[in-house]
């Protein structure tokens, strides 16, 4: 039976992204990789076989092998890196749209800290339509890439969901998530707290010094806590 509008209503999660994965159709500078989160196995294989039958340029849809930490599943897409790709996207995102009830999609290049609205403007602005561009925005983004700012991490897992929500998973510990604030150069990111250092919550920056490795952690006012990496710092709020 073929979906319709709204079958998938509540089941996308509304920020999905470009690029976070690798290709298993070629290289990555040659071939973009979308991908969404979807909260049951049903509807994300249901969501593959609409994709892969609507859109004659896609290469190839699939799902995730099973279950993520997270209990949602992936579904992956993937298109030929080209200069139509902006507009590939939003026919894509306007068709799944209509089946999740949603039009206010937001997307991460690159496993980016920060989602982004969704626009054919953003994205020509984001997303490399060549291997030689793709090269260098890879690079520039490195650090903005939350893998790569957990490298020296004990964690097991990294999940980003909609909302700017990050879930850090060690092994053997319980999950804990936060509310992504801002990322950027170090300098610039402490200039702009308004709160003071709090010298007095030693147990939680001990606990998260513990839990995720070694990183300078500070907690200013009563909730936000900042991760420096490399001359950058991430700022998160604990939920």
């Amino acid at each position: 039976m073929s979906l319709r509008e709204n079958d998938l209503k509540d089941l996308v999660y509304r920020a999905f992204e470009i690029d976070s994965y690798k290709s298993k159709m070629g290289n990555d500078s040659d071939i973009v990789v979308l991908s969404f989160t979807v909260n049951e196995e049903a509807p994300a294989r249901d969501l593959v076989d609409f994709i892969e039958k609507g859109y004659s340029f896609v290469l190839d849809a699939d799902i995730s092998s099973g279950e993520q930490f997270d209990g949602m599943y992936r579904v992956f897409v993937e298109l030929e890196r080209n200069n139509s790709i902006p507009e590939q996207i939003m026919e894509i995102m306007d068709g799944v749209g209509k089946l999740a009830g949603r039009t206010d999609w937001k997307y991460r290049y690159y496993k980016s800290f920060k989602s982004l609205p969704l626009n054919i403007e953003s994205l020509q602005e984001q997303v490399p339509l060549d291997a030689n561009t793709y090269s260098s925005t890879v690079t520039e983004s490195n650090m903005n890439n939350f893998k790569n700012f957990f490298n020296k991490s004990y964690l097991e897992s990294i999940n980003l969901l909609e909302d700017d929500e990050i879930f850090l998973k060690k092994a053997y510990a319980d999950p804990i998530a936060f509310k992504i604030q801002q990322f950027g150069n170090k300098n610039t990111i402490l200039e702009s707290i308004n709160e003071k250092i709090n010298v007095n919550d030693y147990a939680e920056i001990l606990f998260l010094t513990k839990y995720l490795g070694d990183y300078n952690i500070c907690k200013f006012g009563k909730k936000l806590l900042t991760f420096e990496n490399k001359g950058y710092t991430l700022v998160l709020e604990r939920i």
